[in-house]
């Protein structure tokens, strides 16, 4: 049996002033899924609420929008993915072997606080299954708490967009709060690259993070590597 990945995409579409537009940083979704395609592995996608996944304009403009992410957008298969996603309940985190948090300003609204995303995330994770993310995609670990009440990244290594990078990037005045100082609150050994935006990602057993929307493939080639060291 082939196995399975479960992706996790935002529903926001805005900052909190809605005349910034956030959303989905495409290359972040389509890197990861071109890499697990190759090795055969069935692909899922699921929001916190279920339903559209709005893009993030940025990703859609040079150099962001790449091959991959001019392939996605150009076939209507694809785009019906992110038009139609299923929703945590209708997640049984029995069936997929990893998940991965993909990124954008956005997922900072819904990602941290779904009860339905921690659910899943513990599971997989109590069971030795991967749990991993992509740049602002570690929002969404921030909160999740193991069986004994432990935040699910405390004592763990890991990595995720970087202060300096959202101040590189001009956001930082409206993002909502500073996902790396709040990473080191809940205990993580929070780590990053010497250059902003270069490709950086960190194993910790099966915890794999990547730090920015250039890490993607990386990650997941090491969500690969473990999969295949633990299956």
């Amino acid at each position: 049996m082939s196995q399975r990945i479960l992706h996790v995409v935002t529903n926001v579409g805005h900052y909190d002033d809605p005349s910034h537009p956030t959303g989905l940083w495409l290359s972040e979704l389509t890197h990861a899924w071109e890499v697990f395609e190759e090795q055969g592995y069935e692909q899922s996608i699921v929001s916190p609420a279920g339903g559209v996944s709005p893009l993030e304009p940025r990703s859609l403009k040079f150099p962001n929008d790449d091959k991959t992410a001019k392939a996605w957008r150009a076939d209507p298969a694809k785009m019906a993915l992110l038009e139609n996603t299923r929703s945590p309940e209708e997640v049984d985190s029995a069936d997929y072997d990893a998940i991965y948090f993909t990124g954008g300003h956005a997922v900072m609204y819904d990602f941290p606080d779904s009860d339905g995303l921690q659910r899943i995330t513990r599971e997989l994770f109590e069971r030795g299954a991967v749990v991993s993310s992509v740049c602002h995609g570690y929002c969404g670990l921030l909160n999740t708490r193991l069986s004994d009440g432990s935040h699910l990244i405390a004592g763990r290594a890991m990595t995720g967009f970087a202060w300096r990078e959202e101040i590189l990037a001009r956001v930082d005045k409206l993002v909502p709060y500073n996902a790396e100082d709040e990473s080191r609150k809940r205990g993580a050994r929070y780590e990053k690259g010497l250059l902003p935006f270069a490709p950086y990602t960190v194993v910790d057993g099966t915890l794999v993070t990547g730090q920015n929307p250039g890490s993607a493939k990386a990650t997941a080639k090491k969500v690969v590597a473990v999969l295949r060291a633990i299956a």
